[in-house]
């Protein structure tokens, strides 16, 4: 068997060490490279693309109009998608929408300018719903509302609710508002961006994720994830505040735990119904409860990416009785 020299030994040294080095300096320049998490507005004024990324639209829509969601890429580049008739929920007419990619922010703008549109900021109507009489508000924005979640229930210094939370109580049926808000990242690209959920009972999951300018599939929002893509893609630009406003039924189970009936449910997105009574066959594959007859709890999942939440509630209801 041959033994090494102590020259060789030291060479093979000197080359680990080599290596080492260059990855660590590769990490580092990755590091550098990589465009930063914005979670409020005022953060990501800093970005310049922030400006330009969102909707545009004409200020008198017709058939011939045209309108434009601008998804920030990073850099100074981005995806346009445009819409004949106006935008989705608001005059798109349904026919496939044109694709371009890495699209400067001049041919953005020229673009707007060459179709008659400015940029415009949409908002749910039912944005700032205030909670009916009967309704369990899970959170309104104060501290003191923080107790009506498990432990380790975070706030943001400006009263928003951190991802990551489960309900103490627990629903059957229900009818749930929620108001959530992803960051900025345009650094980032698929389930990477913006991610979170809404598990009803603690099963079934509404997504959450920055899907503006996207397909509108079930793992995006909108999308009750591995079921049923969402019948329009509703979904708002990053760091604009957003609802879901869902009707849960839950699974029905005989004497003997067997499920009779699956789970139905009925979303909407931003005002628009983008799930219509779905029968929801199975659990999500991450969610935190087992199926069963038993109520369960709201789970607002923490994906790693800064999602906010604010007015939270739920109102119980008895679907069999309806």
């Amino acid at each position: 068997m041959k033994t090494n020299t102590r020259a060789e030994i030291l060479t093979a040294a000197v080359v680990l060490t080599c290596m080492m080095a260059s990855t660590a300096m590769a990490q580092q320049r990755r590091g550098r490279d990589r465009l930063p998490t914005y979670d409020t507005p005022e953060a990501a004024q800093e970005d310049p693309d922030f400006s330009i990324q969102g909707e545009y639209t004409a200020a008198e829509e017709s058939e011939s109009s045209k309108a434009m969601q601008v998804v920030a890429l990073g850099r100074g580049t981005f995806r346009v998608v445009i819409y004949s008739g106006g935008l989705p929920g608001a005059g798109w007419d349904g026919t496939e929408p044109e694709i371009l990619e890495q699209v400067s922010t001049e041919a953005v703008q020229k673009q707007a300018e060459d179709l008659g549109i400015t940029r415009i900021e949409r908002k749910s109507p039912t944005l700032g719903q205030s909670a009916p009489e009967g309704a369990v508000v899970l959170f309104d924005g104060t501290k003191e509302s923080l107790a009506n979640w498990e432990s380790g229930a975070r706030i943001t210094e400006d009263g928003l609710l951190m991802q990551g939370v489960t309900s103490k109580e627990k629903f059957g049926d229900y009818t749930i508002h929620v108001e959530f808000r992803t960051p900025y990242q345009p650094g980032d690209r698929g389930q990477q961006r913006g991610n979170s959920g809404i598990y009803h009972q603690g099963r079934y999951e509404t997504q959450v994720l920055d899907s503006f300018g996207l397909e509108g599939l079930n793992n995006e929002t909108g999308g009750i994830y591995e079921v049923s893509d969402p019948k329009l893609n509703m979904c708002l630009p990053p760091l604009v505040w957003q609802t879901y406003d869902v009707e849960v039924t839950s699974a029905k189970f005989n004497d003997q735990g067997e499920k009779t009936e699956d789970a139905r449910i009925t979303a909407k997105l931003n005002g628009i119904v983008v799930q219509d009574n779905v029968a929801v066959p199975h659990v999500t594959r991450a969610a935190p409860v087992e199926e069963g007859p038993e109520p369960g709890p709201i789970y607002l999942q923490d994906h790693g990416n800064p999602v906010r939440f604010r007015n939270v509630w739920v109102v119980p209801r008895k679907a069999e009785a309806e």
